[in-house]
């Protein structure tokens, strides 16, 4: 049976952020540690299980930034 990981991409995909985000959140530390890396040195892979990625997602806190326009007082 082949275990299929997530990259950053995927991850992106699975949270509905960008690639961008996803790979900040990676490279901050603010992702969990990856379940599988391939390669050595900058040319790596990191690659993380769905149930992972779940868990981690469920378990954050609030999302964080301003309020909605709609939940702004001004």
């Amino acid at each position: 049976m082949t275990i299929r990981y997530l990259t950053i991409a995927g991850i992106a995909t699975r949270l509905g952020i960008s690639p961008t985000s996803a790979k900040k959140y990676a490279d901050d530390g603010r992702l969990p540690e990856p379940d599988a890396v391939t390669g050595d040195g900058p040319r790596a892979v990191r690659g993380w299980l769905p149930e992972t990625i779940d868990a981690w997602n469920a378990a954050r806190p609030g999302h964080g930034g301003r309020p909605r326009k709609a939940d702004r007082e001004d």
